[in-house]
């Protein structure tokens, strides 16, 4: 992964074999980042999204393998108890034009993925809702 910083805009490269969320908090770390909004695109061939289901106030989750294009990869980094924390989202199409996508666990880079992180000064924390089961912004 490399990447390079433009006052409050990150553009990053993360290379072949790099897992996503790993290098976005290696990034956020390195740069002392609490609060950014997160877009990208590239090519995956492993990635674990899941979905929330509120009745049950459980996720499920789905692992995919292959050749995938990231359609649209986009969430935030924050903070949860003044530690890093980030929630992505990303969508992935196939050969067949099938997309599949959800709450972002886990993706490994087959090609690149190409990101723009937008820092925003200030901080907003989570905390765990009880009532929605979802770790949410407090302000």
């Amino acid at each position: 992964m490399e990447y390079k910083r433009f006052d409050n805009t990150i553009i990053a490269r993360i290379d072949k074999g790099e897992e996503i969320l790993a290098q976005i908090k290696e990034i956020a770390l390195r740069e002392d980042i609490t609060l950014a909004s997160v877009h990208a695109l590239g090519a995956v061939n492993h990635f674990t999204v899941g979905v929330f289901k509120t009745d049950e106030k459980k996720y499920y989750a789905n692992t995919f393998d292959g050749s995938y294009e990231i359609v649209s990869l986009t969430g935030t980094i924050n903070t949860m108890n003044d530690a890093f924390y980030c929630h992505l989202h990303m969508s992935a199409g196939d050969e067949n034009g099938h997309v599949f996508g959800g709450h972002l666990n886990e993706a490994t880079v087959s090609a690149t993925c190409e990101m723009v992180i937008e820092i925003i000064h200030g901080k907003v924390d989570r905390y765990f809702d009880e009532e929605i089961g979802l770790n949410l912004f407090r302000f």
